[in-house]
């Protein structure tokens, strides 16, 4: 630790620290736009200059001195900073004066107005007048994407777009042409660019020069409420905010949490809020004649009333989708246990995960901040950079900062960092198990191997043995390094609710067959294909693919317009907040459920009136999840269980999860926005300049 005294304060700050950091810790502000803490260092807009006592007799820019590099006084005093001298301040202004010389000052018609660092910053710390009366100079618009809008005219050139799509994107698609006054940046022959975390640059852009396509001219931030809440396009649960006017989702932006998903979230969370308007279930629907009518509430129960009368429990299923909360799962499964059915999955994609081997089977066990410890990570038929786009953004984090070697098992794909393609059938696996191979010695030496497996392992038979496999390759002392990557929101938390076949009963695929049960519930369950021959009822958001099949459609929330606890893929117990009400006569999921139970009769009811009285049941009967943000502690009696079992593994090349980042639910599938960004990736669509 070094003694530096900022502003007639004394603090201790490590020495590695910045100028700028030391100002942050001592609780002075200091002004900047090209520095950001994830990002290298650049040290482009001169805007963080501050005063040094006993250095050079000019402003210095503190994002780019460390505290190390400053000498002490002539007696041995610590350096001494000043933020607010009058050098600095003269020098604050003359900057923010040259800033503005070709600034279009166009606050009243951009986006960023009201939001914007350059507006705030040129109030607190410039000044009222220019003594430049040049004519300004203009730059042509760019086209980078369906996502981002440019207004490069007031661009300033700090290069944050282009550190962060090189540094944590990994695609370096954008840069620098040009030199002084004629700097612009583009990206290589004006095409879009590829990378699914580009929405990012949008809050990283200081001024308005980028900025939300899909958002422009809709709203100003002051007039928008500002709801926190969880994203549930992918398992990792980033943190999100979510903006509405009035019923409206306006746009979705991402929340700090270090834990999960820093600052960043990927395009399908950020530009997934068109769909939330677009193809909803707003009125419940009975299929008549071959058609779908519109009915009230009261004729769709009791046509399913009718349906259920005197059926066994056998004869019952239920199927729940990727994106339920963990409510309206409990729900499911009670509504499911009143008619003595065991024919529960939440497992529509066809993984073949079983909560009886233990919670730690089927966890991301070292968490999403284990990553940063990982120093071997070997890849099973999983996708991180489609699956996960920000996890895979801490992948590779740490590839850049230590190197960290990457291999991979399953289709060749590009990851963004250096990763070993090791085959692409699971018979490499028994290899690398009896030590044969360069990466096997490598993950025999490392202390915190991290071993990631998805869910296009675990399709198949031999599911326990590769999870049994991964486990022995990756424990260590006070390590566990076994990392199931799961890619749907609903999944884990379903899964601690044991939502899976029991006693006989049968799982997805075998209810989804023709004859398989008489009456199937599918809720919200959209990725799976149900043959003819059952009675289908659809509670869901979308008209989708569950709905088209569906005999009974009951119209639900989406999940910006409903409270509910999901479970990310580490484990870790989040809430998402409602923002905005469903539309038409839906309803929320868990009170579809309860008023169904009530149309059913005697026996069927379930025991709640209110989400609080459902939470009461719902913890009393698994109270870790009452542990709002914390990673419950699994058993460790389960992952021993697990490492003892052996098996084969099969011979065929793993198939990826899914081929289109963009069209993975329902929602994403009824979103224009989404739907253009597919286009793009497939190449449909001429990458041309509008």
């Amino acid at each position: 630790m070094a003694k530096i005294i900022i502003d007639g304060n004394e603090i201790e700050v490590p020495a590695e620290y910045t100028l700028l950091q030391a100002c942050e810790q001592a609780g002075a502000e200091v002004p900047r736009f090209c520095y950001h803490e994830r990002l290298s260092v650049a040290g482009n807009c001169r805007m963080c200059l501050v005063e040094v006592k006993g250095g050079p007799p000019k402003p210095t820019a503190s994002c780019a001195m460390a505290v190390k590099d400053l000498r002490p006084g002539p007696n041995g005093e610590p350096p001494v900073v000043l933020t607010n001298s009058p050098m600095v301040k003269k020098a604050r202004e003359g900057v923010m004066e040259f800033l503005l010389i070709n600034h279009p000052l166009d606050c009243p018609i951009c986006d960023q107005g009201g939001e914007c660092d350059l507006q705030d910053q040129a109030m607190a710390f410039g000044i009222d007048n220019t003594r430049y009366a040049e004519n300004k100079r203009a730059v042509e618009d760019k086209y980078i994407g369906a996502l981002v809008k440019t207004t490069m005219t007031r661009c300033i050139q700090c290069t944050r777009c282009v550190r962060f799509t090189t540094e944590v994107a990994g695609v370096t698609e954008l840069g620098a042409i040009g030199r002084g006054e004629d700097m612009e940046i583009t990206s290589y022959l004006e095409q879009a660019m590829t990378s699914e975390l580009q929405g990012n640059v949008i809050d990283l852009c200081p001024v308005g020069a980028l900025t939300s396509k899909p958002y422009e001219f809709t709203a100003r931030a002051w007039e928008l409420t500002k709801t926190e809440s969880v994203d549930v396009m992918d398992a990792v649960g980033s943190a999100i905010r979510v903006d509405t006017r009035g019923r409206e989702v306006m746009r979705i932006l991402p929340r700090l949490n270090e834990d999960v998903n820093e600052e960043w979230i990927s395009d399908k969370s950020r530009f997934i809020w068109d769909g939330l308007k677009t193809q909803r279930l707003d009125r419940p629907y009975v299929r008549h004649q071959g058609k779908l009518k519109p009915v009230s509430w009261s004729e769709a129960f009791m046509t399913v009333a009718a349906h259920v009368k005197g059926k066994k429990g056998s004869q019952i299923g239920g199927i729940i989708g990727d994106l339920a909360s963990v409510e309206e799962a409990y729900a499911f499964k009670s509504l499911l246990e009143t008619f003595g059915s065991h024919n529960l999955d939440c497992r529509q994609d066809g993984s073949m995960i079983d909560p009886a081997w233990g919670r730690a089977s089927y966890l991301f066990n070292a968490g999403i901040t284990g990553i940063d410890h990982a120093d071997a990570v070997l890849i099973i038929g999983a996708n991180p950079r489609k699956e996960a786009a920000v996890l895979n953004a801490r992948l590779r984090k740490r590839w850049r900062q230590t190197g960290l070697p990457v291999a991979r098992i399953g289709a060749p794909a590009d990851l963004t960092y250096t990763c070993t393609d090791l085959g692409a059938s699971l018979s490499v696996l028994a290899d690398i198990e009896a030590g044969k191979g360069d990466f096997a010695a490598v993950l025999q030496a490392a202390k915190h191997p991290l071993v990631i497996v998805g869910h296009a392992a675990l399709k198949g038979s031999d599911a326990k043995a590769v999870l049994a496999a991964a486990a022995r390759l990756s424990q260590r002392e006070g390590w566990n390094g076994l990392a199931v990557l799961h890619h749907a929101a609903s999944r884990v938390g379903a899964l601690d609710l044991h939502c899976v076949p029991s006693q006989g009963g049968l799982d997805a695929r075998a209810m989804s067959k023709a004859n398989a049960v008489d009456v199937l519930f599918l809720l919200g369950a959209d990725e799976i294909d149900v043959d003819l021959g059952a009675f289908v009822v659809y509670i869901g958001s979308h008209g989708d693919r569950g709905a088209h099949r569906a005999d009974v459609i009951l119209p639900a929330a989406a999940y910006t317009e409903k409270s509910g606890l999901y479970v990310n893929t580490e484990g870790r117990v989040q809430r998402g907040y409602r923002a905005s009400f469903p539309p038409g006569d839906a309803r929320e999921d868990w009170a579809i459920l309860r008023a169904l139970s009530e149309q059913l009769g005697t026996g069927h009811q379930l025991p709640f009136n209110s989400l609080n009285e459902l939470r009461a049941f719902l913890f009393k009967d698994y109270p870790a999840l009452a542990e709002l943000d914390q990673v419950h502690a699994h058993s460790a009696a389960g992952i021993d269980a697990l490492i003892a079992h052996k098996g084969a593994f099969a011979a065929q090349p793993l198939e990826p999860l899914f081929a289109d980042f963009y069209m993975t639910n329902p929602i994403a599938r009824a979103s224009a926005i989404m739907a253009e960004c597919s286009a793009l990736a497939s190449g449909h669509v001429a990458m041309a300049a509008e």
